[in-house]
């Protein structure tokens, strides 16, 4: 067993986070007015949750400007380093990420950054790193999105290099790269226990060797588990043919209630009656133009789930038909999933209450 404190570096088990907390109405791209509120006050309620219940970590989104509609779907976001170092400072044991954009972000920032709050949380710290895809972000910027993924991950490579050298070197140096020149830079502080785990999204052949290569974690949708248990299989024997392991993470929406029918009831009220249809489609626009993460010969399921968790894999129904969604998702060779919920607060405690214990009889918690 790894003695590492990162709970991202325990022993095997199937991780739990959750996703999307800092962003405006979570997951969720609804109108319901009990969607989730945002607010730090909120995100650190559920972070003591999340960590008294033994959860594992938590993820955000980075986003700069929102997805339009009635809501402005992720117009309101806490940026994510300072919100993971909010958070990791009220916390005891849950491991936080922030998630960075390559193309907007200094690595020698960054990996100052991460290494600070890897000092002030003992180790619980985590990177997810984004080489981009969103062009209204890049606009929103000044700055200019490279058509081809060649060059985006080029770049990110170069990026997370210089960020890997500043963890690891004791002395200073130069860095004469494509990218980056730098002269004299040196880390210090570095992070507590070795590098941080980290995560990275990728649909494209480019994007999934920069992960396989770098990545601790390999985030991707469950949209067809049939092809997911064949893709995660490629994705293992690739990173193996690099001498490296990766497990393969994926993000679901819950809607647990006693019953069935309270839980279909209350999906069709919040996804389909009061959808933000606007926002919904304006992001299924974007992911398809600029994106890979999504497989994009299922587009009319994509669209169904998007109002409902952003495409995640739905997990609606009991206690029990929502443990037993998970455990297909271990089936498919999943080795964690992110949780979201209309309201995180509000509904998280009955998940933690009947649904963990179900996962830990079965032995994957």
């Amino acid at each position: 067993m790894s003695t590492r404190t990162n709970p991202m570096f325990a022993e095997k088990r199937f991780k739990l986070g959750t996703f999307s907390s800092n962003c405006s109405s979570g997951m969720s791209v609804t109108k319901v007015p009990e969607r989730w509120d945002n607010s730090f006050d909120n995100n650190i309620k559920l972070a003591k949750l999340l960590d008294d219940a033994g959860i594992d970590f938590m993820l955000p989104i980075a986003r700069w400007i929102g997805y339009g509609g009635e809501t402005d779907f992720h117009g309101s976001v806490l940026e994510t380093m300072t919100w993971a170092a909010g958070l990791l400072a009220k916390t005891e044991n849950i491991a936080v990420f922030a998630t960075i954009h390559t193309a907007a972000n200094n690595p020698v920032v960054v990996a100052k950054q991460i290494a600070t709050i890897d000092q002030l949380s003992h180790g619980r710290a985590g990177l997810n790193i984004v080489a981009g895809w969103n062009k209204p972000e890049y606009d929103a910027l000044g700055l200019t999105l490279p058509d081809d993924h060649e060059t985006r991950y080029g770049y990110a490579q170069e990026w997370f290099d210089v960020v890997q050298k500043l963890w690891t070197s004791t002395e200073r140096f130069d860095w004469n790269g494509d990218y980056f020149k730098l002269k004299g830079v040196k880390g210090d502080p570095r992070p507590v226990d070795g590098r941080p785990p980290i995560i990275n999204a990728a649909g494209s052949p480019q994007g999934r060797d920069f992960a396989t290569k770098n990545a601790n974690f390999l985030f991707t949708p469950a949209i067809d588990l049939d092809r997911s248990k064949e893709e995660i299989g490629e994705l293992k024997t690739q990173a193996e043919a690099k001498g490296r392991e990766v497990d393969v993470l994926t993000f679901s929406h819950v809607v647990c209630r006693p019953t069935e029918e309270e839980a279909k009831s209350y999906a069709e009220y919040f996804a389909r009656e009061n959808a933000d249809w606007d926002a919904v489609d304006n992001l299924v626009n974007l992911q398809f133009a600029h994106a890979h993460s999504f497989p994009h010969d299922l587009l009319a399921l994509i669209r169904d789930r998007m109002a409902m968790g952003h495409g995640g894999f739905p997990l609606i129904g009991t206690p029990e038909q929502v443990a037993n969604g998970i455990l297909q998702l271990v089936d498919a060779g999943f080795g964690g999933t992110t949780l979201s919920f209309v309201d995180y607060v509000e509904e998280f405690p009955y998940f933690r209450d009947t649904v963990l214990p179900i996962l830990k009889e079965k032995g994957i918690r």
